[in-house]
């Protein structure tokens, strides 16, 4: 028997790190392929410099170091492992409730690729900062369209 996690729990480990609530669950396999493909895609990407970077205020230097193609496998690696969790905790079938992640991935994604272009203020805000402010429409659009196809069905 599989242990059981919450939805929040599952969502706040994933964020942490994409395979943790598979693995706090016994998926051991999946766990370990999202745990893996997350490092490849980390260290491919060259990820964690850009968020020290970012954090320390060098956005520029954040996009120099990046590696586009890499990272852009990521946002949906990620919001895939989050819904993942999400749906392993979920008792009842929640309908379209993957909309939310599925929506803040594609933005996320897009928001990757016009992050270079992207200043507010005339402050660069760089390839980690302008893709995470994309995962707030995303999650709102994700919820607006699963209210629109939850009252049209």
């Amino acid at each position: 028997m599989m242990k059981s996690i919450t939805k929040t729990e599952g969502i706040l480990w994933s964020i942490a790190l994409p395979g943790f609530p598979q693995l706090l669950v016994g998926l051991w396999f999946k766990g370990t392929l999202f745990v893996l493909l997350e490092i490849i895609i980390n260290v491919k990407s060259r990820f964690n410099e850009a968020i020290m970077y970012s954090f320390l205020g060098e956005t520029h230097k954040a996009a120099a170091v990046i590696d586009y193609q890499w990272l852009m496998f990521y946002p949906c690696l990620y919001m895939f492992a989050m819904w993942d969790a999400y749906k392993i905790a979920q008792t009842t079938e929640e309908k379209y409730a993957y909309l939310p992640f599925v929506m803040s991935a594609y933005l996320v994604t897009v928001g990757l690729m016009y992050s270079p272009r992207v200043y507010v203020f005339g402050k660069f805000i760089g390839p980690i900062f302008f893709p995470m402010i994309c995962v707030i429409p995303g999650v709102f659009i994700g919820l607006a369209l699963r209210e629109l196809l939850l009252r049209v069905r």
